[in-house]
């Protein structure tokens, strides 16, 4: 195999290129999305790799390793997920973990069929729409995050054991040996934990996660310190031998309960029978057609189906082959486009089991084209909702403060089968509650905080008990029109991921970039204030233009986590993104 990927930390290239945001932007939940808190680190060499018989893609070395191990035992694409996502929650505890949610897209080979797994965190039963009301306003974002207020209760472990029992092969136990070895022996503090510990706002804010990731004088561990997590090894070893139920109706269980209503500036609602009661479900994945191909993602209560299809649906009504990349003319189209998709989602996007959601409408060929001729070539125009399923009935379109710290792994096992799973605790260490050995998600803060407009509209994704959040997290499949596998695809990235994942399948399905290359190409975003591009996305002399064009553009560092694998020729082609620490491992 042709690997020129680091997989030691130590190898990984640290740029300390970075500005600390401010805690008073993040106060303002309107204010919240043009922030990245899990900051940008710098860039690396481009990262790519090719492979025979399998391959698996991660945000860090270290779960690649063990995701390879899973697949060279003969385990599944789904066996290896599992034991990625052990290890990540371990040495990456900022981004994903056992405390936190997921969505996960897998394919059947032997079934020939897309599954779509959604194991996203839920409100306690306890809450109601005013939730995020105090004195009639809105809670600061920060306020609300921090301790217990914001936990959902936790899905992801539900989600990989429902996987692994539906497409896995190897024993569940095998899976979490990797994690377990690595939290006893311990792992090196990367240069990237260590500056996200520098420079995001009140981590060290409850004593247990000040003990874990922090010395006795108060300062963040240092880059190569050799960190334990016995706790967490303790959790995984009980998890192993019984399965997920001590999670979710056991002593884990009681000790994540214990620490949300228990916390002691921000308490939150979650009871022992919210943990017990809580459910994966497996949805129908969202398919829409681009050029040649099927774009597949995860169904809602994420949005990043129906947005990349629906942002890619539209620009093919456009001679691509004619734009280049790092052009003014294929930004704009895709600026455009974007803010049509996402004008969409804002307005009809949440959890399908409490509101009707037109999934299907929203990526329908006659609607996308409709809404393609709205794009004027020449000019940047306001975007506004649709009406894609023809509804009577108004909604609000709402934001909430979806922020960029998740993780995506993409992996394709010697069967056939292929994973795409992004998975989160939401922002940086989410709640900052530590239990256990891992960290409790703030995902309830991704509920729109405003449940009903000036006129008593209600807002799609207001909080309403047992209520799944909104998520823009887009693992996303795409099928050559024969049905066989062609990219496996998804970031990190709050609201940007949609964009992020769709730039990348553009520029590789649509312009021919090699899947590294479109990765590392420059970002682009625009999702309802402003277009963000990073520096080297286009030449001042195409910013330029694109501002003559009407929009309002900034150039800063977007820091995705496009995570990938493409299929040509009978081989596996592995891309990581160039912004994290991720590597790929296969044979």
């Amino acid at each position: 195999m042709n690997r020129n990927l680091p997989l030691s930390l130590s190898a990984f290239l640290f740029s300390a290129t970075t500005t600390l945001f401010s805690a008073a932007v993040l106060a303002s939940p309107q204010r919240a999305q043009e922030v990245q808190p899990e900051i940008a680190t710098g860039r690396s060499e481009i990262k790519s790799a090719v492979a025979s018989q399998y391959m698996a893609v991660t945000a860090n070395p270290h779960a690649s390793v063990a995701a390879e191990q899973m697949l060279a035992k003969g385990g599944t694409a789904v066996d290896a997920a599992i034991a990625a996502q052990l290890v990540l929650g371990l040495v990456e505890p900022q981004s994903s973990g056992i405390g936190g949610g997921a969505f996960m897209l897998s394919y059947r080979a032997d079934q020939k069929k897309l599954f779509s797994y959604d194991g996203r965190e839920t409100a306690p039963m306890a809450v109601d729409e005013d939730y995020f009301i105090r004195d009639g306003q809105p809670r600061g974002f920060l306020d609300a995050v921090i301790g217990g207020y914001s936990v959902g209760v936790p899905g992801v472990m539900r989600m990989l054991a429902l996987a692994h029992q539906r497409d896995g092969r190897l024993p569940w136990k095998d899976l979490l040996q990797p994690a377990i070895q690595l939290a006893e022996q311990g792992f090196e503090v990367s240069p990237r934990l260590h500056q996200l510990l520098v420079q995001m706002p009140r981590v060290a804010v409850r004593p247990a996660i000040r003990a874990y990731l922090f010395d006795k004088d108060g300062k963040p561990l240092p880059v190569g310190y050799l960190l334990k997590n016995p706790e967490y090894a303790a959790t995984l070893r009980q998890l192993a031998e019984k399965g997920v139920q001590p999670f979710y109706d056991g002593d884990i269980a009681e000790a994540i309960v214990d620490a949300v209503r228990n916390d002691p500036e921000n308490p939150g609602l979650m009871t022992r029978e919210d943990m017990a009661s809580y459910r994966a479900k497996v949805r129908e994945p969202v398919c829409s057609a681009f050029l040649t191909y099927e774009v597949c993602g995860a169904a809602a209560p994420s949005s990043g189906g129906t947005t990349v299809g629906a942002l890619l649906g539209m620009l093919q009504y456009f001679p691509l082959d004619k734009f280049d990349v790092g052009s003014a003319a294929l930004t704009h189209l895709f600026v455009e486009a974007s803010e049509l998709a996402f004008a969409d989602r804002n307005t009809y996007s949440a959890d399908p089991d409490f509101v009707d959601v037109p999934s299907g409408a929203m990526v329908a060929a006659d609607y996308l084209a409709a809404r393609a001729k709205q794009i004027n070539p020449s000019k940047a125009q306001p975007a506004t909702a649709g009406d894609p399923a023809g509804f009577a009935h108004k909604r609000q379109v709402a934001q909430s403060p979806e922020l960029p710290n998740t993780s995506h792994l993409s992996i394709v096992d010697q069967y056939g089968n292929g994973v795409s799973m992004t998975t989160s605790i939401e922002t940086g260490f989410g709640s900052r509650l530590l239990v256990k050995g891992f960290l409790l998600n703030n995902q309830l803060t991704d509920f729109s905080f405003v449940p009903t407009n000036t006129e008593k509209q209600k807002v799609a994704n207001r909080i309403e008990p047992g209520k799944r959040p909104r998520s823009s997290m887009s693992p996303t499949i795409v099928f050559n029109a024969d049905g066989s596998l062609r990219l496996l695809v998804g970031s990190p990235g709050g609201s940007r991921i949609i964009d992020y994942t769709a730039r990348t399948i553009l520029y590789h399905l649509a312009k021919g970039m090699p899947i590294a290359e479109a990765i590392h190409a420059g970002n682009i975003t625009a999702i309802g204030f402003q277009v963000e591009v990073e520096p080297e996305a286009l030449s001042d002399a195409e910013l330029s233009k694109l501002e003559t064009l009407g929009h309002k553009v900034v150039r800063k560092e977007l820091n995705s986590g496009i995570h990938a694998i493409a299929l040509m020729d009978g081989k596996l082609h592995g891309g990581a993104d160039t912004r994290r620490e991720g590597s790929a491992a296969g044979r």
